[in-house]
């Protein structure tokens, strides 16, 4: 739709992905604090690198369980591996692929891409597979650096719009409840399947 689509990011880039401006940069602890779960819900977060965001959201619910879910064997190794050394018993591993999330039919209640949904190389057969996924209430967050923002210094291809990704997204069955703008370099959008939907805006 009139997109580049950009090049995954190779895990050689973990150093960046676990620097430690990152949370000040991004504001991940407000991101995570605004999260729509409660502490048994089950999460999923897609293109989950060096589990940054899984790990942090595995304490939010300790009754639940988090999926990381990654293409990469480099990023499985280490996300099993630190998994173990943080002994968070609630998060699984999962390896997917460039078309499927490998994760099972209705099963997820927040499935969550962070600079992720930019990359697919296939982006209308992975929402098919991310609607498999999600539960019927189920919601999708996509965290997107902003593409109106110039003062956002990412390479342009590696940066979305609002309007770029309601485009794409309401052509593929989702429709956008939530446009977060209270983090300084990402967009926090939230949709749920076509079927019901309510559009709300902080």
């Amino acid at each position: 739709m009139d997109r580049e689509i950009a090049s995954v990011m190779s895990f050689d880039g973990v150093d960046w992905l676990e620097r430690n401006s990152r949370t000040t940069e991004e504001n991940t602890n407000l991101a995570i604090k605004k999260l729509p779960i409660t502490k048994n819900s089950v999460v999923a977060d897609v293109g989950a690198g060096s589990g940054f965001y899984a790990f942090r959201i595995a304490k939010r619910v300790p009754e639940g369980k988090v999926y990381a879910v990654e293409i990469q064997d480099d990023a499985i190794k280490y996300l099993v591996e630190k998994s173990k050394s943080l002994n968070l018993n609630n998060v699984q591993v999962l390896k997917g692929s460039i078309k499927s999330t490998g994760l099972p039919d209705s099963s997820i209640d927040l499935l969550i891409m962070v600079d992720v949904y930019h990359e697919l190389e296939f982006p209308m057969e992975y929402l098919q597979s991310i609607k498999r996924a999600l539960k019927p209430t189920g919601k999708l967050l996509l965290l997107e650096y902003k593409a109106e923002d110039p003062a956002v210094e990412i390479k342009a291809a590696h940066k979305m719009s609002v309007k770029q990704v309601q485009r794409e997204l309401s052509a593929n069955g989702f429709r956008m409840v939530q446009q977060g703008s209270f983090l300084p370099l990402q967009h926090f959008l939230v949709f749920e399947k076509q079927e019901s939907a309510n559009i709300k805006r902080k």
